[in-house]
C-alpha cells in the first residue's frame, strides 16, 4: 500500500503464535528508533520489539491477546512509499552459553543482566538424562524474577556441577553435557531414557483452559509448555515448590489423576506454610454467580511485585513501631528553598530531606544498614536509599546510590529521573538494585500509618503518611499547633528489637525536627 510502511515480528526463533501482551504505542504516535513498539510472551521469554527506525505510527495492527509469529505485521507507519520493515527483538533469556573440546559442553550461566550470586531453587536433571536444546537444566530466583537455564543443545547429562541452595553468577558452570559426537567416538550405548511423561488424564483434559487462571500461575516456561502439551489447566494445579511454584512433579501428579507431592520441608520453612502447618489452596469462586464482573490480567511487574512481596512477608518476621515527628520548621525551610531554587528548575518535596534523614540515622543505628547472610549480619558502609515509586505498571523501587555524599537538590533531581524512567518503563535492573534502606511514602494522598513490607534482603522500611496539624503542649497549659509527619518503621525481628526501633523513630523524627541534626 502506497504511503505506508509496514513493521513486521522479526526472526524470533522457532517460537510461533506467540501472544501480544502489551502495545506501546498509539495512531499518531511520534517514536524513535529502538522505542518499544509491542512486548511478546513466549513460553520462553518475554521480548520487547523495538522499532527500526524514527517515524510516526499510522495504525497499530494487533492487540493485546492476538497471537503472532515471525513475519507478521504489528505497526505501520506513515511513509512516502510503500515499505517493509523487520525488526529485531529484544528478549529476556538468551541461550545458555557452552564451551567444550569436541563431544563435551560446560554449559554455563548465560548473560542475566547485573545480578551476581543467584540461587539455585531447582534442578531439572540427573546424571545419565538424554536433553534437548531449550530443554530447562535449572531454575534460578534473583530478588526480581525467576529464570529457567535451558539447554544450548542436546545431549546427555555427564556431570551436574550445582546443587539447590548454591549461588551462581555469569560464567557459572552449571553441569557437562556429552554431545552425541562424544557418546559415538567413546562407542558407548544410548543412555536409556527417562521415563516419559503420563499422557493427561480425561479429567485433566475435560474443558476448556482457563487462560486468566493459566498466566496468572505460578511455574517456569518449561512448567507451562508441557501443561500446554498436555491439555492441563495450571489454574488448576497446587505447587509444592517454594511459595507454591508448580514443579514438573505437581504437573505429572496432576495429570496422573492424583494430587500433588507433599511439598518439601525445606518450602515450608521458608514460606510454604505457616508453623509447619501447609497453607490451604487458594478457594476457588465463581464470582459471575453473584454478579456481574471484569476479569483483567495482572501486568509483568505486578505478578513479579506480588511473589517477592508475598515471599517478604511471609519469610521476615515482621513488626512496625509508629511514631510522629514535628516538621513544622522543616516545611517552612522547604518553601523557602524551593522559592530560591525556582530557576533551576528543581523542586523539593519532603521526600529528599527524609533521605537525608534516614542516612544520618543509619550511621547511628548501623544495623538497620545491614543484612543477615545465613547466621551472619553483613554491615554496609555504604548507604543506597530505597523509594517506593507508583506507575502504571505497578510499584518499583529505585534507589539512589551514596545518598550520604549527594546534596538535597541532588537527591531531589535525581528522584524525578529515576521515577520518570520507572513511569515510563525504561528503568534499567541495575538502578533498583543494592538499596541498603528503603522510604516509602503515602504523603502525597494520605492515610495516617500503615505497615510498610520490608524490601528483602534490607531490614527495614520506613512509611510515611500525609503530615497534618495537631495541637502540642510542653506543660499541659500552653498548647501550639504544629505540623506533624506520621511515621511507620517497619523492621526484620530476627536482626532489630523493639528498644532499637523506638530509639531509631525517635532519632529519624529528631533530624526532621532539626536538620541541623546531620551536621552531627
Amino acid at each position: 500500500m502506497s504511503g505506508v510502511i509496514d513493521i513486521k515480528v522479526p526472526d524470533i526463533g522457532d517460537f510461533k503464535d506467540v501472544p501480544v501482551i502489551e502495545v506501546f504505542v498509539k495512531p499518531g504516535d511520534k517514536v524513535k528508533a529502538e522505542d518499544p513498539l509491542v512486548a511478546l510472551e513466549s513460553d520462553k521469554a518475554t521480548m520487547e520489539v523495538p522499532s527500526p527506525r524514527d517515524g510516526v505510527v499510522k495504525s497499530v495492527v494487533v492487540k493485546v491477546g492476538d497471537k503472532v509469529s515471525e513475519g507478521a505485521v504489528i505497526v505501520q507507519f506513515e511513509g512516502a512509499g510503500a515499505e517493509q520493515v523487520e525488526t529485531r527483538p529484544v528478549v529476556s533469556a538468551p541461550p545458555s552459553p557452552v564451551s567444550a573440546p569436541a563431544g563435551v559442553a560446560e554449559v554455563r550461566v548465560p548473560d542475566i543482566g547485573d545480578f551476581k550470586d543467584v540461587p539455585v531453587i531447582e534442578i531439572f536433571v540427573k546424571p545419565g538424562d538424554s536433553v534437548k536444546a531449550e530443554d530447562p537444566l535449572i531454575a534460578l530466583e534473583s530478588d526480581k524474577a525467576t529464570m529457567e537455564v535451558p539447554a544450548p543443545l542436546a545431549g546427555t547429562v555427564r556431570e551436574i556441577k550445582v546443587k539447590t541452595g548454591d549461588k551462581v553468577s555469569e560464567g557459572s558452570v552449571i553441569l557437562v553435557l556429552a554431545t552425541s559426537d562424544a557418546a559415538a567416538a567413546a562407542g558407548s550405548p544410548s543412555p536409556a531414557p527417562t521415563s516419559p511423561v503420563p499422557a493427561a488424564a480425561p479429567a485433566a483434559q475435560a474443558g476448556a483452559v482457563d487462560e486468566k487462571a493459566f498466566a496468572l500461575a505460578y511455574a517456569g516456561p518449561a512448567v507451562r509448555k508441557l501443561a500446554r502439551e498436555l491439555g492441563v489447566d495450571l489454574g488448576k494445579v497446587n505447587g509444592s515448590g517454594n511459595h507454591g511454584r508448580i514443579l514438573r512433579e505437581d504437573l505429572e501428579a496432576f495429570a496422573k489423576g492424583g494430587a500433588a507431592p507433599a511439598k518439601p520441608q525445606a518450602a515450608a520453612a521458608s514460606g510454604g506454610g505457616v508453623g509447619g502447618i501447609d497453607l490451604l489452596p487458594w478457594p476457588k469462586v465463581d464470582f459471575a454467580k453473584f454478579g456481574p464482573v471484569e476479569r483483567k490480567e495482572l501486568g509483568r511487574i505486578k505478578k513479579i511485585s506480588a511473589a517477592n512481596l508475598h515471599r517478604n512477608w511471609v519469610v521476615i518476621p515482621h513488626v512496625t513501631t509508629h511514631d510522629e515527628a514535628d516538621i513544622t520548621d522543616l516545611e517552612q525551610f522547604r518553601v523557602k528553598m524551593n522559592k530560591e531554587l525556582e530557576k533551576s528548575g528543581v523542586k523539593l518535596s519532603l521526600l529528599p530531606f527524609m533521605v537525608k534523614a534516614a542516612v544520618a540515622t543509619l550511621k547511628k543505628f548501623p544495623e538497620f544498614n545491614a543484612s543477615l547472610d545465613g547466621d551472619t549480619l553483613v554491615y554496609k558502609n555504604y548507604w543506597h536509599i530505597g523509594f517506593a515509586a507508583d506507575t502504571p505498571n505497578g510499584l518499583m523501587v529505585p534507589v539512589i546510590r551514596d545518598a550520604d555524599k549527594k546534596s538535597v537538590p541532588d537527591i531531589a533531581k535525581e528522584m524525578n529521573d529515576l521515577a520518570k524512567l520507572a513511569r515510563e518503563g525504561k528503568i534499567k535492573p541495575d538502578q533498583m538494585q543494592g538499596g541498603t534502606f528503603s522510604i516509602s511514602s503515602l504523603g502525597g494522598i494520605g492515610g495516617i500509618y500503615f505497615t510498610p513490607i520490608i524490601n528483602a534482603p534490607e531490614v527495614a522500611i520506613m512509611g510515611v503518611c500525609k503530615g497534618y496539624w495537631k495541637q502540642h503542649s510542653a506543660d499541659g497549659k500552653t498548647w501550639t499547633s504544629r505540623l506533624t509527619l506520621p511515621l511507620s518503621l517497619s523492621w526484620d525481628h530476627r536482626v532489630i528489637d523493639g528498644a532499637a526501633a523506638a530509639r531509631f523513630n525517635v532519632y529519624f523524627a529528631n533530624v526532621l525536627a532539626d536538620l541541623r541534626r546531620v551536621l552531627f
